[in-house]
């Protein structure tokens, strides 16, 4: 696997456009566009949220009616979530508009909201911002990432990765593009995140590749424990690599699945790192553990931990806060046998052992806290599993931004 430039036009056959139609933001761009040129095979995976925006119910009819699809139409600023039945009209009518502009079927339209819930969307803007992104589509790599910045709201940077694989003896792209700041919890998060590949791969393949990986990374992340209306994940594949076909069990499957995880991975990490008034990213490990299901409920225990963050904010190694949030998981482990570190680029610290706190440098353990990445490693001690979440550290920030956000 090789790490390549560019997001979801890294990959063959993929257009992106970006576009200002005023739907909430002025003086910038708040439409996207992803055009194949050829019909894709999708696959999803949507909010565990009961409340479920018209963009999720849409896009998961879309996906599981195995309807072909060449384009997404994205918009920031409005939810389109808690909007009624007009809510499903503006899809149908953005979808039609879609289908008008660039000859495709209406019915493999595939659409995205994100911004205030409860607010009506302005339909004839959406509708002329289409004709904005028909007109200005192309598969350069600018266009791609011009597109991941339209589709922010409170991110502070727009985030990209893209990757290339061999199958075959053909060059096989898998790029993709998300948003993600506040909102954010496992079992998804208010993020949208748009990853195309050009692989010949059964629909059958791309499906389980995804909901296995979502579980590892997208349900892995959180900033402020609010599981949101909107989240979506799509992939779309439109098999222009010419690659033998990779079907489940063999190895290009692992070989793609591998490459999807990158990528899904590194996007999921740049939400939590853009957290809505984040200085860092907050990582948690925890090794060793009995079970991948004990390490997973762990981690993000630790990670979902308010006054963890709040430390971490303060550069504070104040490690009774992460033992007590493993404490009260629900998963069982031996306290006595816990070994807990911070790590950073600024080095690497042991704060307790065997369950309790040894003398360390404050003066160190500050300095490895003031980084922009942040580790702390739990060792349990009892087996061979492991498992990561990320999150962020929890600011003043974060209330700036939430206490006025409609306005």
């Amino acid at each position: 696997m090789e790490i390549i430039k560019g997001g979801v036009t890294a990959a063959k056959g993929f257009e992106a456009a970006s576009a200002a139609a005023g739907i909430k933001y002025q003086n910038r761009t708040d439409m996207a566009m992803i055009y194949s040129k050829k019909p894709c095979k999708t696959a999803g995976a949507f909010t565990t949220n009961l409340v479920k925006a018209a963009p999720v119910k849409w896009d998961r009819a879309v996906v599981e009616s195995g309807v072909k699809s060449q384009a997404v139409i994205i918009n920031s600023g409005i939810a389109n979530a808690c909007t009624g039945e007009e809510g499903m009209g503006y899809c149908r009518d953005t979808a039609a508009k879609a289908a008008e502009v660039l000859g495709v079927r209406a019915e493999g339209v595939l659409i995205g909201s994100t911004g205030v819930i409860g607010v009506q969307m302005p339909i004839e803007k959406v509708k002329t911002g289409i004709e904005k992104l028909a007109a200005n589509k192309n598969k350069s790599l600018e266009n791609g990432n011009l597109a991941a910045k339209a589709i922010m709201t409170t991110d502070t940077k727009e985030k990209e990765a893209a990757v290339i694989i061999e199958v075959g003896g053909k060059t096989v792209t898998i790029g993709g593009m998300a948003k993600g700041s506040g909102m954010i919890h496992p079992n998804m998060c208010t993020m949208l995140s748009y990853i195309t590949t050009d692989a010949v791969i059964t629909k059958k393949a791309l499906v389980k590749a995804l909901k296995a990986d979502v579980k590892d990374t997208y349900n892995m992340i959180s900033v402020d424990g609010d599981t949101s209306t909107n989240d979506t994940v799509l992939v779309l594949a439109n098999g222009k690599a010419g690659n033998p076909k990779i079907r489940t069990g063999s190895e290009d499957y692992r070989k793609f699945a591998e490459a999807l995880h990158y990528v899904n991975e590194t996007l999921a990490k740049m939400m939590a790192g853009d957290g809505e008034g984040a200085t860092a990213l907050f990582e948690v490990k925890v090794i060793h553990a009995k079970s991948k299901k004990q390490a997973k409920v762990l981690a993000k225990s630790v990670v979902c931990s308010n006054l963890t963050k709040a430390a971490i904010a303060g550069h504070d190694a104040n490690w009774g806060r992460i033992l007590c949030a493993m404490g009260y998981s629900g998963a069982e482990f031996e306290q006595e046998k816990v070994d807990l570190f911070f790590e950073s680029a600024a080095g690497r610290i042991q704060i307790i052992r065997n369950g309790v706190g040894v003398a360390f440098s404050e003066e160190k353990a500050t300095g490895i806290l003031s980084q922009p990445a942040v580790t702390a490693i739990a060792d349990l001690k009892e087996g061979k599993a492991q498992a990561t979440a990320w999150g962020c550290d929890l600011t003043h920030g974060y209330i700036d931004i939430n206490a006025d956000y409609r306005s």
